[in-house]
């Protein structure tokens, strides 16, 4: 037996258990219907890809809201970040007739028609870093994507002395929430820090640290005298400080941006990565089940409401998308205190 399967099996017996044990309770707790334990709900979180950091943390919430709620609460996700792959993923859950689907997605455009078919067959969807998803539910976000991008470049601005040319990376030209970063923190540049200068465009990743490593390789050959990066993928940062760091250029170049201490914390102890900012990831997937299960009961999420994580107790609800606020900013002073 591999692994993989015995953790399956082990996972399958610890929920069968679990649902007998819950079923006296289940209609008092919200956990399942009239019918008993066949009504346990199914709730799967489709994640950009499997394997790296920050989906492992999210996978970690998944799993304490499933033991917390005793709902079937899981996280899938393909090897590589790939949109097509999502809406396979997403329509073996349709065929399966999953009660919530939560998606973090690749390219919200590609996942539209795919999210519509789930709404028709009446599956709540939630989705995350997606705000301009139309097909779903609800949108969680952990905080109002332009405050968050603004945050950044402000960070950055600092520690370039407000001038010099700077880069930004996205995961992907697709990914709508690191776009809507990366274009709120070129705009505040712009306005707040003329002597600032954006060069290369935006430089995609493809959420892999050996990506970003080579795109700023390459930025560094065409522009020298850069001074500054803001990354967006979890890996962005890493993959720029190693190339900033095969360059020699480690005292010229400031780098901020989304990452976790477990990704980015050796570097951050060096100084070579000046400032890492992110939500937790765990915190969000907890989150997101937490709204799909309000979503299946028929309740309504307003604003001000208490969601009951952290980060996420006074929310505030525009149309479909929900805004906590949940940012943390990192440096080699406060690191020790995460451990994700």
């Amino acid at each position: 037996m591999t692994p993989n399967k015995g953790r399956e099996n082990m996972a399958g017996k610890f929920r069968t258990a679990l649902l007998g044990a819950l079923a006296a309770t289940a209609i008092a707790g919200g956990m399942v219907g009239t019918a008993g334990a066949q009504d346990k709900k199914e709730m799967v979180t489709v994640v950009k890809l499997s394997g790296i950091a920050w989906f492992n943390r999210m996978e970690e919430g998944v799993k304490e809201y499933a033991e917390a709620t005793g709902n079937n609460a899981t996280q899938v996700g393909a090897a590589t970040a790939d949109a097509a792959l999502q809406v396979q993923l997403i329509e073996d859950l349709i065929a399966r007739g999953v009660a919530a689907i939560n998606v973090v997605p690749n390219s919200p455009q590609a996942l539209e028609p795919v999210l519509k078919r789930a709404l028709d067959n009446k599956i709540v969807v939630v989705g995350h870093e997606g705000a301009t998803l139309q097909n779903v539910t609800y949108d969680l976000e952990a905080f109002d994507n332009k405050a968050y991008g603004e945050h950044l470049m402000e960070a950055l601005a600092q520690k370039m002395g407000g001038e010099g040319e700077y880069a930004v990376l996205v995961g992907y030209l697709t990914s709508v929430t690191h776009n809507e970063w990366v274009d709120a923190a070129i705009a505040y540049q712009k306005d707040k820090y003329p002597k600032m200068t954006l060069v290369g465009g935006k430089l995609e990743s493809a959420e892999q640290q050996q990506q970003a490593n080579a795109k700023v390789r390459e930025l560094l050959r065409t522009y020298p005298n850069l001074k500054g990066i803001q990354g967006s993928a979890g890996e962005d940062v890493v993959g720029a400080a190693l190339a900033v760091e095969e360059a020699g250029l480690n005292d010229q170049v400031s780098i901020v941006g989304t990452s976790l201490p477990s990704v980015a914390g050796a570097y951050l102890e060096t100084g070579d990565i000046d400032m890492i900012s992110f939500w937790d990831p765990a915190k969000a997937g907890y989150a997101m089940n937490v709204v799909a299960a309000k979503a299946l009961a028929g309740e309504t999420v307003k604003s001000d409401d208490d969601l009951g994580v952290e980060g996420y107790e006074k929310v505030r609800v525009d149309g479909k998308v929900i805004y906590g606020q949940a940012w943390v900013d990192v440096t080699a002073e406060n690191m020790d205190e995460y451990d994700f």
